[in-house]
Formats: C-alpha cells, structure tokens, sequence
C-alpha cells in the first residue's frame, strides 16, 4: 500500500512538474520595454549626458539603489567604444554596457550585459528628438530574448512594468540633469 501511494505521489509530482516545464517553455521569449519624455533642455545637452556614461550616476536611478557601487570606464570618453562596467549589491548586481553606436544629437545604442545576479544581455537604445531649440523628446527603449530561468521569472515579476518604472525614474532624472547642464553652459557664456 506504502508502495502504491509512493509511485502515486511521484507522478503526480512528475506530472505537475512537467506541466510547470511546459507553460514555462511555451511563454514568449522576446521582450522589449519602452518609454518616451519630453526634457526641457536642447538637443545637444541632452544626447550629451547619455552619450557620456560617466555621467549616468547624474541620472541613473540605479546609482541611487547603492551609491556605493563599484565603477570602471574604459575606451573612449564617450561615444562608440565607451565602456561602463559596475558592481553592486544584490539589487544592482554586476555589468557592462558597451556604446555600440552612437549619432550624435539622434540615437544611441548600447550593449548591456549582466553578470549577477544573473548572466543576460540585450540591447538599449536611446532615440533623440528636438522639440523647437529648448525641448528635447528621449526615447528609452531595451529588447532582447529570455532564456528558460527569464521565462520562468516573468511569470511571476512584470518585466515590462519594473524596468518601465525605472525608465520613467531614469528620464525624470536626466531632465533635472540636462536642465543643470544647459544652465551651467548659459551661465558660463
């Protein structure tokens, strides 16, 4: 009896297992999030500050998650070639972004890669619009693929909606920069 009840219990455990596997494995496997602001400051300020990654503690919102993280930058001071690679706490986890391509005053793609808290990479990019000479429209976007585990996660963490949350934090934050920046530049003319 012990016996039949044993073998019952596995399958069963077998069969709801396979059913997780299943679902996880027929989720998509292409994201892509995607948010747009309009910051008060001209075109030039603005692609300035994302072009130059040594200026992403002025705005990024996972600087202030831990302001004591670790930074290295090599390559070029900014533009194709540039690299930013930091290593935090578990929340900010360790990475790269590399500027892949860069137009000025138009576009900016970087490659980012993950080393923890989990290894992933994908592609962000940044797309510039002037608004008139003083207003400057940013589009931050970022797409890639899930694994299996990335699958798995996303069924219980709204992707999307955690790192478009910080997108908007992240662009909130530029135009407070870029608006001090062109500020600085008007004053020192």
């Amino acid at each position: 009896m012990f016996k039949k009840v044993l073998v019952i219990g596995s399958l069963s455990i077998f069969a709801l297992m396979l059913v997780a596997v299943i679902i996880i494995a027929v989720q998509p496997a292409d994201y892509a999030v995607e948010r747009s602001a309009t910051i008060e400051a001209p075109i030039d300020v603005v692609f300035e500050q994302v072009d130059d990654l040594r200026r992403w503690d002025d705005w990024s919102t996972w600087s202030q998650i831990d302001p004591d993280y670790d930074t290295q930058f090599d390559g070029p001071e900014r533009g194709e070639g540039a690299v930013f690679e930091w290593s935090g706490n578990p929340e900010v986890g360790a990475g790269r972004m590399t500027i892949v391509e860069s137009r000025p005053d138009e576009f900016i793609e970087i490659y980012l890669e993950f080393f923890e808290p989990f290894e992933t990479s994908s592609s962000t990019e940044f797309a510039f619009t002037a608004e008139g000479e003083d207003a400057t429209t940013v589009t931050w976007s970022m797409s890639g693929e899930h694994d299996f585990a990335g699958k798995a996660f996303s069924l219980f963490v709204d992707f999307e909606e955690v790192i478009g949350t910080d997108y908007e934090e992240g662009l909130v934050r530029l135009d407070e920069a870029a608006q001090s920046a062109a500020m600085a530049s008007a004053d020192s003319e």
